[in-house]
């Protein structure tokens, strides 16, 4: 029993130990492991709404004699969304707007030049086809269309590449040198903007205009990769209508109180549980403040932006695991009160 007794203290001490250290991480980094104090100014990314940012309009200019199509600017859309959330901008916005349909309006937070911005977005798509050396083989302009498609003899899903007349040659050519690599060797490796997005094995010489990427593909990235890949071959260019930097909608002194307040709402939170349920309010009141500190880690890493909403869900997913406490704490003591002893009412409750 005294042994029983033993393990158990040594258990919580330990887990209480892990929770200080988890906090300590989280407000005053670790810097060996790379993490930074959640305190620390651009640790946590803040929304448009808290930081300000920048705001770009680009214009679609489509070939002479041509227009601007709905499938042209999903591409579009798509291929920014990739790029900003490759460069963590996840909270950013992306939409098109305008009776024509060819004006895309994006908003970075946390961006305060719009020249850096414009910059970093860039206004095309780079698309390359590379051999396992690194030598460009094809390029975006040599592909015409890319659409998902389902073999039906198999049920695979894949995504089909039709090329320009140029293309066909070309891709000829590097399906012919590729396959001739060998086992091993003989990929054809696509790129967007240096990230790599597929990496078929090319077992032959593909004539024609067009041809097949297979893999084990979802139907959703099948879209995804073949909007990607439209992107890198816009048949129009993308222009810089307006670029301006915007100040924040609520302000930093608005963070400050929104921060202020959650703050004050859990520790009357944490309060209530230690006068109601003294002891199970207590070790509730721990694992709330490990549950905050692993959500503040989790922002650090992830370099998640911050918004006022954002804030608020924190507070309240809180909140939702206090309320889970009280009910497991309430059917104890209806336990405790018909008779059954304290380990028994743990148990029921």
């Amino acid at each position: 029993m005294n042994m029983t007794r033993a393990i158990s203290i040594a258990r919580s001490a330990l887990l209480i130990l892990l929770i200080v250290l988890v906090v300590f991480a989280t407000v005053f980094g670790y810097k060996p492991l790379g993490i930074d104090g959640i305190f620390e100014e651009d640790t946590i990314r803040l929304g448009l709404d808290l930081a300000g940012g920048s705001i770009i309009t680009y214009k679609a200019i489509p070939e002479e004699g041509e227009s601007v199509n709905d499938s042209g600017m999903d591409s579009v859309v798509e291929v920014m969304r990739y790029r900003l959330d490759s460069m963590g901008y996840t909270e950013a916005l992306v939409y098109r707007f305008g009776d024509a349909g060819d004006m895309l309006r994006i908003e970075i937070p946390s961006i305060d030049d719009p020249d850096e911005a414009a910059k970093v977005l860039g206004s095309t798509a780079k698309l390359e086809f590379r051999d396992y050396q690194g030598n460009v083989l094809v390029e975006g302009k040599h592909i015409k269309e890319a659409y998902p498609s389902i073999d039906n003899s198999t049920g695979d899903v894949m995504v089909t590449l039709m090329f320009t007349g140029e293309g066909e040659k070309v891709f000829e050519t590097a399906t012919a040198t590729v396959s001739g690599y060998g086992s091993g060797n003989n990929t054809l490796a696509i790129y967007l903007d240096e990230e790599l997005l597929s990496n078929p094995k090319c077992e032959g010489k593909i004539t024609g205009d067009s041809a097949v990427i297979t893999g084990d593909f979802t139907r959703e990235y099948a879209q995804e990769l073949a909007n990607l890949i439209n992107g890198g071959a816009l048949e129009y260019d993308l222009v810089v209508d307006s670029q301006s930097s915007v100040g924040p909608t609520l302000g930093e002194r608005s963070l400050e109180t929104s921060l202020k307040a959650g703050a004050l709402g859990i520790l009357l939170v944490m309060l209530f549980m230690i006068i109601i349920y003294r002891i199970p309010g207590v070790i509730a009141s721990i694992n709330s403040v490990a549950y905050t500190a692993i959500v503040g880690l989790v922002l650090v890493f992830t370099k998640a932006n911050l918004t006022l909403p954002g804030i608020a869900g924190i507070v309240l997913s809180i909140g939702m695991a206090v309320d889970a406490n009280v009910v497991i704490f309430e059917r104890m003591k209806e336990e405790i009160r018909g008779g059954k002893s304290v380990k028994a009412a743990i148990d029921a409750g």
